[in-house]
């Protein structure tokens, strides 16, 4: 609690930045307040005076400000020490005149207040003091807030520009030693214009996100997008770091309500904004936003009280086993961890949680793909194999949870660019993650098809989802026919097979989906998807008719899944350019003769050998020949 007379103390406190700055002596550690909240009167007074400094530690989590601290001219004054590595530093980090801490941010705050990191002074920039003396740290709380609360000396820059902010977010005048009042504008950050394969990503990650699902994503470009593409959702809440722009856009869509969030109900969370002036103009004085320190908003515990919390992410490259680098380039720095791993920790422990890895299938001149047989040397790990799960790229969409080395290499290799998979696949079978005969499904040049992918609900609210099969179906495909009745099997294949080996069914995996096609029908199960009927032609040589056959598990019979699948397919064939069907069904199944009977085309038939009937359908409705 503040003094009664703050504003005499206020007076008393306020000075020029040059006398502020003076303060600082050679050998110091000072803190610089980051991001968009840089004060930078401060910093070209602090500038200013560096031929009376040396060996001045400057700590910052990040700097968009410009490259003047790390420059030659100030070399012997000031070395910089970040803990995220953006345009300010990045020239400087990586020809070794900078220095990066990789650190989880949750955790950066407890190198001030233990004393690991002892602060001499902090240069922060605050908004105007309220009727009480509270001034607020604007839009960067973030680490701002436990620096201040640990450095021997608090230099603030009292900026009207700066908007005040709701949460825990006050600094009082007694806090601060000087007071440079300074009116400047903020920093702002526009995202470039996206590009198609960023929104092809993003209406994927749209899939994956529910109604109620409370957001998290970063500021990378990419993220960015996959946030504007939930404009359609409803009661979406935001916990994240970064509040930036896109978000500004799904709350201005109506998206977003925060009704169903545990933590912070009915309250837009975060720690910091990086944007334009009219997202600062909106979090100005707005009590549906809060601003929290960085262990607060960025700890794991906190964001898991929320259920359903998603978490959306970038990656630079990512290797066949599932791990993520995402803070370098080879030995190059080019970010940092951030709030990364806290907010994959973070949708890993809440309920309902999804953790989503956005990249694009190669770097931007397409020259090399980003999905990769082995990490580029030197490359950083930001999320382990064994902590990822979806994985979206322009091409699809997997969820390595619960894969093996061997099923999560065929899945990525399925979602890469189609003109790296052969050697992905080849560089695969070198390091022994799969079958020596391991098929490449895009060998004729198809690319899956998810425009078939499709929802229906059938009896008893029985909710099935239809797709075009995958390579990594392959074993969901063998438990079908490994547990269907032996009556279904020879049903199926007129055969009592006992055995449905892998050279068999990852043929019946890896098509063309045009000349031949399999729909899958999944229930979801566990977090993942089980297989409860297949649909599946192939074109017959030289004919545009094609050999059609299905199978639907016997719990789920007579529930209409049959005459869907068949309708369906009906549907795919025609859009293919085919104009008939023909099967050959035992006597016997009189259940699939009347689904074939239902699609309302002319059906031939005629009885060969073995009790065997021939169907034949025509689309165009001439007859069968």
């Amino acid at each position: 609690m503040g003094t009664s007379d703050w504003k005499s103390v206020y007076e008393k406190k306020k000075t020029g930045a040059d006398t502020a700055l003076r303060s600082i002596k050679p050998g110091q550690r000072v803190f610089i307040s980051s991001g968009c909240a840089e004060p930078r009167h401060l910093v070209s007074a602090l500038e200013a005076l560096h031929y009376e400094l040396s060996d001045v530690e400057l700590i910052h989590s990040f700097s968009l400000g410009g490259r003047s601290l790390t420059s030659d001219a100030y070399k012997e004054s000031f070395r910089v020490k970040s803990f995220f590595v953006a345009s300010g530093t990045r020239g400087a980090v990586s020809t070794g005149n900078a220095d990066y801490m990789p650190i989880h941010f949750r955790h950066v705050p407890k190198l001030f207040t233990s004393g690991r990191l002892s602060l001499h002074a902090a240069l922060i920039q605050v908004s105007p003091p309220d009727e009480h003396g509270y001034c607020t740290f604007g839009i960067s709380v973030d680490i701002g807030k436990s620096a201040a609360e640990s450095a021997e000396t608090v230099i603030a820059q009292v900026n009207r520009s700066m908007p005040r902010v709701h949460g825990d977010s006050r600094i009082h005048v007694d806090e601060i030693d000087f007071i440079v009042e300074h009116e400047e504008p903020l920093l702002e950050y526009r995202f470039p214009t996206p590009t198609d394969i960023q929104d092809r990503i993003a209406e994927k990650v749209a899939g994956l996100v529910d109604d109620g699902s409370v957001i998290a994503a970063g500021l990378a470009p990419t993220s960015a997008q996959a946030v504007l593409s939930l404009r359609g959702k409803k009661d979406l809440g935001i916990h994240t770091d970064v509040l930036h722009d896109a978000f500004l856009g799904l709350i201005e869509s109506g998206a977003v309500t925060n009704r169903q969030k545990k933590s912070f109900p009915g309250k837009v969370i975060a720690s910091c904004c990086i944007g334009t002036r009219r997202l600062y103009d909106f979090v100005h004085d707005n009590p549906d936003v809060e601003l929290h320190p960085t262990e607060v908003v960025n700890d794991p515990a906190s964001i898991a009280l929320n259920d359903k919390v998603v978490s959306i992410s970038p990656a630079i490259e990512l290797d066949l086993t599932g791990q993520v680098c995402a803070d370098s380039q080879g030995h190059r720095i080019f970010s940092g961890f951030g709030g990364y791993a806290d907010f994959m920790d973070g949708a890993d422990l809440s309920k309902g949680g999804k953790k989503i890895v956005v990249i694009p299938s190669t770097n931007p001149d397409g020259s090399r793909s980003r999905i990769v047989s082995q990490l580029t040397p030197g490359s950083g790990v930001v999320l382990s194999r064994a902590s990822v799960q979806y994985v979206v790229t322009e091409f699809g969409i997997v969820d390595l949870f619960g894969m093996s080395i061997r099923e999560r290499t065929i899945a990525l290799i399925d979602i890469a660019h189609p003109r790296f998979r052969r050697q992905l696949m080849s560089d695969a079978k070198r390091l022994h993650y799969v079958y020596e005969d391991q098929a490449l499904s895009d060998e004729r040049g198809r690319l899956y098809p998810d425009r078939w992918e499709t929802k229906r609900t059938f009896k008893e609210d029985l909710g099935v989802r239809f797709r075009p099969i995958k390579p990594t179906d392959e074993r969901a495909l063998q438990e079908l026919y490994y547990f269907m009745p032996r009556e279904d099997v020879r049903t199926r294949f007129f055969l009592p097979m006992k055995a449905f080996p892998h050279r068999d069914v990852q043929a019946m995996c890896n098509i063309d989906y045009l000349n031949q096609m399999t729909i899958v029908g999944t229930l979801r199960e566990g977090g993942g998807e089980r297989i409860v009927a297949v649909a599946h032609y192939i074109r017959e040589d030289g004919s545009d008719t094609a050999e059609v056959d299905f199978a639907v598990n016997r719990k789920y019979q007579n529930t209409g899944i049959g005459s869907f699948l068949i309708n369906y397919l009906i549907e795919i064939a025609r859009a293919n350019g085919l104009k008939g069907f023909a099967a050959y069904v035992l006597r016997t199944n009189m259940g699939m003769v009347r689904v074939f009977r239902k699609t309302g085309y002319r059906m031939l038939t005629e009885l060969e050998e073995d009790d065997v009937l021939h169907i034949q359908l025509r689309f165009d409705g001439s007859p069968a020949q």
